[in-house]
């Protein structure tokens, strides 16, 4: 199996992958009302810059996290919008993780696990946070918050996968040397 043999629900039906071949991706889970939401400035920042060069982002909003995405599809991408400006599409809200995650999703995870949160401040209150809700979290490939991150290549490899605490700088990098 490969990413283009998935698709997405989007808001007006199913999106199959294989429409994105030969484009680098930037797969993310998505919340409204999470601290990382700002995050959705610095992605369209990253849109903006690279679309034309073959960039596609991937919006799966994800109401697992402490619910921290309420609200119909209509009504969060009404939020992306006005609010961030995003030009790029929001699919259909989705589970990312158990009995209903989007095949996508596990795909995903199979192929880039969770490796840390990395350090500072915000990876340490995620790791105390989490700790709660999942003792084994640092040894499963679980998403475990919102604007979790996967960059894949125009060749479809998921070539990293980013925590939510990751700088954006280092997301845009590694989209920028995928670009080329």
């Amino acid at each position: 199996m490969s990413i283009y043999d998935y698709s997405v629900p989007s808001r007006n039906g199913e999106i199959s992958m294989s429409e994105y071949k030969g484009k680098v991706l930037l797969i993310v889970n998505t919340a409204t009302g999470c601290g990382f939401t700002p995050q959705y400035e610095d992605i369209e920042k990253i849109y903006e810059e690279f679309h034309d060069k073959g960039l596609e982002v991937i919006d799966v909003p994800c109401n697992q996290f402490a619910g921290q995405t309420p609200g119909t599809d209509e009504e969060i991408h009404e939020f992306c919008t006005l609010r961030y400006n995003t030009q790029f599409p929001q699919m259909k809200k989705s589970d990312v993780n158990g009995e209903n995650a989007l095949p996508l999703f596990t795909y995903l995870k199979s192929q880039k696990g969770f490796e840390g949160f990395g350090k500072g401040p915000k990876a340490l209150a995620m790791s105390a946070m989490l700790k709660k809700f999942d003792k084994n979290y640092k040894t499963n490939p679980d998403i475990k918050w919102n604007f979790t991150k996967f960059a894949v290549d125009r060749e479809g490899n998921v070539v990293a996968r980013f925590e939510p605490t990751a700088k954006m700088s280092e997301v845009r990098s590694c989209i920028e040397q995928l670009i080329g």
